[in-house]
């Protein structure tokens, strides 16, 4: 009986890398990539409207970044398998991976033949982690050094996509009509929009403008209407 391939979603910003991942993972029988993204907001998209087995995700993505990529799936879809793909392995990018609920990573450079390997064993429930992770990781990430650099945040830890939806919602927008402006579904906007109140610490739309404008998040210049707290 034959079995169905592994269906992966690959996100990956570097499109000359993507096309040879792309190449190569289709000399695979059992793999089958069916969606590609190059950053993390499209990724979000196709996993709600594609049939997904399994994500391999580069770390270094524009927008929200492949992290922050990684949680919100995770957040969405606790069962879906992420294997990261990054240029380097320091112990504070490792237990933020872990933290972000992947099962595991490669290097990018290694050979095919080992990232083949890691994506069948995360499709069975499985990780993929190396030496230094394994070790990481059971030292309780009691070893890290948190202070390393993040990724740059903008004001009050708002993204870049959710800057553009916070002043997008300054302008009375609705959800769907903000889905239609930036190319994504109602659901990554409501998602946004969450994770916009949570930062500013206020209760609706509306509280949120204001605090975006005292911090200056927005442009008064370009500020219409307060929105309604509907969709």
């Amino acid at each position: 009986m034959s079995t169905l391939p592994l269906k992966i979603l690959l996100v990956e910003d570097d499109e000359l890398f993507r096309l040879g991942l792309r190449v190569r993972l289709h000399q695979e029988p059992d793999l089958e990539i069916v969606a590609e993204a190059n950053d993390g907001e499209t990724a979000i998209d196709l996993v709600e409207t594609c049939a997904i087995d399994l994500v391999l995700l580069d770390v270094g993505l524009p927008g929200i970044g492949g992290i922050e990529t990684c949680r919100q799936l995770k957040q969405r879809y606790p069962h879906l398998p992420i294997l990261v793909l990054t240029s380097h392995s320091q112990p504070a990018l490792i237990a933020r991976l872990v933290t972000s609920g992947a099962q595991g990573y490669c290097v990018k450079g290694i050979a095919a033949e080992t990232l083949i390997l890691a994506l069948r064993s995360l499709s069975v429930g499985a990780s993929w982690w190396d030496a230094t992770a394994a070790q990481t990781i059971q030292g309780g990430l009691k070893q890290v050094d948190w202070s390393e650099p993040e990724p740059p945040k903008a004001t009050h830890g708002l993204t870049q996509r959710e800057q553009e939806v916070l002043a997008l919602i300054a302008v009375g927008k609705s959800n769907s009509e903000i889905s239609k402006v930036l190319y994504i579904t109602p659901g990554t906007v409501r998602v946004h929009v969450h994770a916009i109140l949570h930062k500013l610490g206020v209760r609706d739309r509306t509280q949120a403008v204001i605090v975006a404008l005292q911090h200056k998040l927005i442009n008064s210049g370009d500020w219409f209407a307060l929105p309604n707290d509907g969709s």
